[in-house]
């Protein structure tokens, strides 16, 4: 079990030796959140960058893996550093986090560790990662206010 104690955001591309990617996903408005099958909270999709991947491949991978979405626009947000402990071990490294606006989906994948994806109109309250909530939530949220003022201009 993960428990994340810092999260520190950094501008995109800023950071180097990403170990994870982390994608804040939208359908028609909606947050994208999946449950594991082995918690009971929701989690934003992400994961590991394997070896032969850049990170924007890895978010691409992650993103289909654990959510089946098949089209959708993708881009960068930011860079973060989290350190904590993964089952009573001290861990550290850092992401990117990459903003996605999913058009279509297809089922998960049923090798997915995923069990479901939900759209919520705000991020749930149950999350695996809370700490991600209060860091990068708020920039995603003053992100689609801006959005909305250039689009009703």
């Amino acid at each position: 079990m993960y428990i994340v104690e810092k999260c520190v955001t950094h501008i995109f591309n800023s950071l180097i030796d990403y170990k994870w990617v982390d994608i804040i996903s939208f359908y028609k408005n909606k947050w994208v959140f999946c449950k594991h099958k082995e918690r009971q909270t929701w989690e934003n999709p992400g994961g590991h960058i394997e070896i032969s991947e850049t990170p924007l491949e890895a978010a691409k991978r992650e993103l289909f893996e654990e959510t089946g979405a098949l089209k959708y626009d993708i881009k960068p947000l930011c860079d973060y550093y989290v350190s904590g402990l993964f089952n009573g071990k001290n861990f550290y490294g850092n992401g990117q986090v990459f903003l996605a606006n999913v058009h279509s989906f297809d089922k998960i994948p049923d090798n997915s560790e995923m069990e479901k994806i939900a759209f919520f109109d705000l991020p749930p309250n149950k999350l695996t990662y809370p700490i991600y909530a209060e860091k990068i939530f708020p920039m995603v949220m003053e992100l689609f206010k801006e959005i909305n003022v250039e689009q009703n201009a």
